[in-house]
């Protein structure tokens, strides 16, 4: 059942996404009306966490927010579906890179990068960075249960090179490529809540207590990398710019958390600037210090 439930997804998605964007926001609109209004999608989470993340607004204040978040996931959802029919040139127009020259820097200078970055903007639409760059780009990712999806999700993301690796495999990915001397680009969406075993690290973000994955500095410091902040912004619908961000040049012998602290800095100040865009409807905070080991 599962298969013929994936392919009858696949057949009509492909058909739907025929459509222009322009047409394809028409149906974003519609889908806002119920997800915001009737009954509504999961209301309390992102009312809680805008409460907690900014105690200094007005409940009219986060309630405009959260209206404008409801709008931006629902443009992020049938951009993503887009995604089957959106060419290469299409993608460099919507999404382009505002300074590929700082990567060409690290590029010549020989450095392997740790990007780190949140689901802020439009993270799905950065399968179009290898047409920017000579790295070997890789994306760090939580593979699906179902298979099906999977294989959709690596082949969308994975269409310009894009080497799409679990965490658990990422040691052995930075070998081989270290090994066949190929420049490599690491990107870690780094705002997802660790497993309540895995929580090693607590820091202050938006107003709470939050773990935090530590990984991204550790491989950082191991193999002496780069480390970078990836800043997606919006510019109007269905048009985004990112940038890319140096944090650290050199980390080797850097002390203990002073990568993670800056890029969870970073991106806080990120979302405080225009936080409809920040994925809201996460349980991010489900886990608390006091009830945590770690």
């Amino acid at each position: 059942m599962a298969v013929i439930g994936y392919y009858i997804f696949y057949i009509l998605n492909w058909t739907f996404t025929l459509l222009p964007l322009r047409v394809l926001y028409v149906f974003s609109d519609i889908i806002f009306i119920f997800i915001c209004y009737f009954p509504g999608y999961r209301k309390k989470v992102i009312a809680i966490n805008l409460k907690n993340s900014f105690p200094e607004k007005t409940d009219e204040e986060r309630w405009l927010i959260q209206k404008k978040y409801y709008h931006h996931l629902c443009d992020i959802i049938l951009e993503t579906l887009k995604l089957t029919h959106l060419s290469n040139r299409q993608l460099r127009k919507r999404m382009p890179l505002a300074n590929p020259e700082l990567l060409e820097k690290l590029y010549r200078d020989g450095r392997d990068i740790i990007a780190v970055l949140g689901h802020y903007g439009n993270w799905e639409w950065l399968l179009s960075l290898p047409l920017y760059t000579d790295y070997q780009t890789v994306s760090i990712y939580k593979p699906l249960q179902n298979k099906h999806f999977d294989k959709l999700m690596i082949d969308n993301r994975s269409r310009n090179g894009m080497i799409l690796t679990p965490m658990s495999s990422i040691i052995r990915e930075i070998i081989t490529l270290r090994n066949k001397n190929i420049r490599s680009f690491y990107a870690f969406l780094n705002d997802q809540i660790p497993p309540k075993g895995d929580i090693k690290y607590w820091t202050s973000f938006l107003h709470q207590d939050t773990a935090v994955y530590t990984g991204a500095e550790k491989i950082a410091t191991k193999y002496d990398m780069s480390v970078v902040f990836l800043n997606i912004q919006k510019i109007r619908r269905g048009y985004y710019q990112f940038s890319i961000e140096l944090l650290f040049e050199h980390t080797a012998g850097l002390p203990e958390h002073i990568i993670t602290e800056a890029h969870v800095k970073r991106l806080e100040e990120v979302i405080r600037s225009r936080p409809e865009f920040w994925v809201w409807s996460h349980k991010r905070w489900k886990h608390k210090r006091e009830t945590v080991h770690g």
